[in-house]
């Protein structure tokens, strides 16, 4: 029988409530830190693969897609696919550089019905930061079904680590905008929200995320000046 590895068994462990100073204090350590740069942008792309995502599923499959070509010029993007599905399934990618492969992986993937793990998203994203630099995380999903406390928690070393989490909720469900707009808050990223089926505005900010994941504020800067709607937006939210 296989044994759990250390980040399972850590989110077996009751998590201790986080007071609202210990947020406040993670949130003003993680801007003090300065950034790193890199020749090559790397992006982990999370999904929310239980079976109330399953109508735009395939919306998504074409997203991803695009996210490749506004980053090209500026130095390229390595993108990492996480998702979870099911009961305590949740499986990550290698780090790829071609959109059809990532296509190819995706289109093989059906939603099952579950709970969230978005808890195990940002652990990897934590771990896989420790080995080589994440420039950013994007999660996207409709509903949070966890302890926000723990997911604050994760989020918080992200910023502390400098990795924004962008995080795209589909739907207006309240409990998850509370907790993605907390994620997004304490890893320095952003919390957006696009209507069901609006594969366009998706397509628009997550073409915006992965050129600030390859080439920093400087690229999306041009990106916006450009005139492009989603780039625009993202600058707003990040600040």
């Amino acid at each position: 029988m296989t044994r759990p590895s250390h980040a399972e068994e850590a989110d077996r462990r009751p998590a201790k409530r986080s007071s609202r100073a210990d947020i406040d204090a993670f949130v003003t350590r993680a801007h003090t830190l300065a950034p790193t740069s890199e020749t090559r942008g790397r992006l982990m792309f999370a999904l929310d693969a239980t079976m109330s995502r399953q109508p735009t599923w395939d919306q998504a499959c074409k997203i991803q897609a695009e996210m490749f070509e506004e980053t090209g010029r500026i130095g390229g993007l390595d993108i990492q696919l996480v998702y979870f599905r099911g009961i305590d399934e949740c499986r990550a990618s290698r780090w790829i550089s071609d959109a059809t492969r990532l296509r190819d992986i995706m289109t093989r993937i059906d939603c099952r019905g579950g709970l969230t793990q978005i808890r195990k998203v940002l652990r990897r994203a934590i771990d896989e930061t420790r080995r080589e630099r994440v420039q950013a995380v994007v999660y996207v999903g409709d509903s949070m079904e966890e302890n926000i406390d723990e997911l604050c928690a994760r989020a918080g070393e992200l910023g502390l680590l400098k990795v924004p989490v962008f995080v795209f909720q589909e739907g207006t469900n309240s409990a998850a905008s509370t907790a993605f707009a907390e994620i997004a808050r304490l890893s320095g990223g952003a919390h957006l929200t696009f209507s069901t089926g609006a594969a366009d505005e998706l397509g628009r900010l997550l073409r915006a995320v992965a050129v600030y994941a390859a080439g920093g504020r400087r690229a999306l800067a041009d990106m916006s000046a450009r005139g492009e709607e989603g780039a625009r937006l993202l600058i707003g939210k990040l600040g």
